[in-house]
């Protein structure tokens, strides 16, 4: 599944630039598995062949996340029996399952708003969040800077991994399992900073 869609995107990039990554990372987080594991690194790589700017890309890549997080926040705000009717109805056809939506709006409501910008670093569940985001009606202007923050961290991260192995981009692929762990731990970190940080102010 991994290698068709790395050829999908790897094609989409080469013949449509900027473009072809906005779509990409908009799928994504619009609840199709589209990795942006793949398509940063891969646009990253191309950097020094002066296909591409770092921060021009950077900034496109977590645009599309959040046109593809708003998408996803408007279907959950339309309720969540709308949410759970189409997962159930649709979701076979974009890989979503019920219980991935259930364990997002389980973090959502343990962890508050702040799991929306903690989950853009963290693998599979920064797609789903969005949807319980929505369904809470959490307030827009907040899901908006914590979606874009999160996803211009992780956009930042994943192309300049793609800087540094060039042409070997590709070389993170069989990775991916532990450098998500990585990203874990790294988001567990500013998930205790925020946390503190807000017990602080509340005291």
């Amino acid at each position: 599944m991994i290698e068709l869609f790395s050829n999908f995107i790897i094609h989409l990039i080469q013949t449509a630039g900027y473009i072809g990554v906005f779509v990409l990372m908009t799928l994504e987080s619009a609840l199709i598995p589209i990795p942006s594991e793949v398509t940063m690194p891969f646009a990253g790589s191309l950097i020094s062949s002066g296909q591409f700017n770092f921060w021009i890309l950077v900034l496109i890549g977590a645009l599309g996340n959040l046109a593809g997080s708003v998408l996803a926040y408007l279907l959950g705000y339309m309720g969540e029996e709308t949410v759970l009717r189409f997962i159930r109805t649709k979701g076979k056809y974009f890989f979503i399952r019920e219980r991935e939506f259930v364990h997002a709006t389980t973090l959502f409501a343990k962890y508050g708003e702040v799991i929306v910008f903690v989950s853009r670093l963290l693998p599979a569940i920064r797609t789903y969040i969005s949807l319980p985001a929505g369904v809470a009606r959490m307030d827009k202007k907040k899901f908006i800077g914590y979606t874009f923050v999160g996803s211009l961290l992780w956009s930042i991260v994943l192309t300049y991994l793609g800087v540094l192995l060039g042409a070997n981009w590709h070389q993170i692929t069989p990775y991916f399992h532990y450098f998500d762990l990585i990203v874990i731990a790294a988001a567990f970190l500013l998930f205790l900073y925020f946390s503190h940080k807000k017990i602080r102010l509340l005291s």
